[in-house]
């Protein structure tokens, strides 16, 4: 559509046409998603951000000064939003690595090369983390906990295979999930993001 007729669009869109609404999604929706796209390389991001606008558009039609051609607004809501999005997901990687050097897990540890993506780092030093922690139990606390969560045996199981009583199984288990929770609570959403069962 030319200009001359986007003036159309815009007064249907302002009077609250259905239409108008439709022609945003039909002649503009597949290039800002390419646009969206190109800046997140989230295809669900992606069309979730545009769709965003182009309803956000259609909510505030009426207080807003559009002129044609459209697309000139909606490229520009769409970059800064998607910008938003980035800035957010920046802001929640930087939070996530200040509470990991606090709880000992070293950055330079972590940081992704070519081969290895960030999230199998991040969970080959949790890995290191933990055992460090399971190493300090006490010896029976220790034998207990990796029998329960690491070798996947009951309670009665290990009762039997040590020769002490179910209770004093209950009783090891819950002290090493004091020390771990300890541990690892600084940064508990991640460490449970891939070990979601180790504490439970």
């Amino acid at each position: 559509m030319n200009p001359v007729d986007e003036k159309i669009i815009i007064k249907k869109l302002k009077a609250g046409d259905n239409e108008a609404y439709k022609y945003l999604y039909d002649y503009h929706y597949v290039a800002l998603c390419k646009l969206s796209y190109y800046m997140l390389k989230d295809k669900i991001q992606a069309e979730s951000i545009v769709s965003d606008v182009i309803f956000h558009l259609w909510e505030i039609r009426e207080n807003l000064e559009l002129v044609p051609p459209l697309r000139n607004y909606l490229i520009i809501a769409v970059r800064n939003k998607c910008l938003n999005y980035l800035a957010l997901k920046q802001q929640e990687v930087e939070i996530r690595f200040s509470v990991m050097e606090r709880a000992g897990i070293q950055l330079q540890n972590i940081i992704p090369d070519n081969q290895q993506p960030l999230g199998t780092l991040i969970k080959k030093e949790l890995e290191h983390k933990i055992q460090e922690v399971i190493q300090k139990l006490p010896p029976v606390c220790k034998q207990v906990f990796m029998m329960s969560r690491f070798r996947e045996m009951s309670y009665e199981e290990i009762s039997q295979e040590l020769g002490i009583s179910v209770n004093t199984v209950k009783y090891h288990i819950k002290n090493a999930l004091v020390v771990l929770k300890k541990e690892f609570g600084t940064f508990l959403c991640i460490f449970l993001a891939f070990y979601p069962t180790l504490l439970f």
